[in-house]
């Protein structure tokens, strides 16, 4: 059984490969910008394409109010390749293929199969100031991180 976190706890750092394959780590934007880290069930499904494309359409913004977006499924580097460039994804996406940071995060499934739809927003401090959980509200992902990430502003 995973441990869920919450707000006010600090992330646990982690390290992954991108879509371009560099590693990406959580503490390389310690201090520098807060973090909207959004895990997401699979790439180039209708959901999904909605949630990232409501990311890439408000990026922006994010950027302005000194903040990364950044996806995590469990998809390959590949794939996220291909998805990030099919819609114009301007942010980092994240190979989580073991599910290993979901489940530091204790990401809860919907329904106990699909991996859940969870956007956390974190401090330049690395402690987590938000957390959204909902698999349906896809604009709300981007409505609520960025309500919060002006607010830190």
């Amino acid at each position: 059984m995973t441990s869920s976190i919450k707000v006010g706890e600090k992330a646990p750092d982690f390290s992954l490969p991108s879509q371009s394959g560099e590693t990406v780590k959580l503490s390389d934007f310690l201090g520098k910008k807060v973090v909207v880290l959004y895990f997401y069930p699979k790439d180039d499904t209708p959901g999904c394409t909605k949630e990232s494309c409501a990311f890439r359409d408000s990026y922006e913004v994010f950027q302005e109010n000194g903040a990364e977006v950044i996806g995590i499924s469990s998809d390959s580097t590949n794939s996220h390749q291909q998805f990030a460039n099919k819609y114009n994804l301007p942010f980092t996406l994240l190979s989580d293929t073991k599910n290993e940071v979901r489940n530091l995060f204790g990401v809860p499934p919907t329904l106990f199969i699909l991996p859940g739809r969870v956007t956390y927003v974190i401090d330049k401090e690395g402690t987590v100031k938000h957390i959204f959980d909902s698999q349906l509200n896809f604009q709300g992902h981007v409505d609520e991180a960025l309500k919060i990430v002006r607010s830190l502003a």
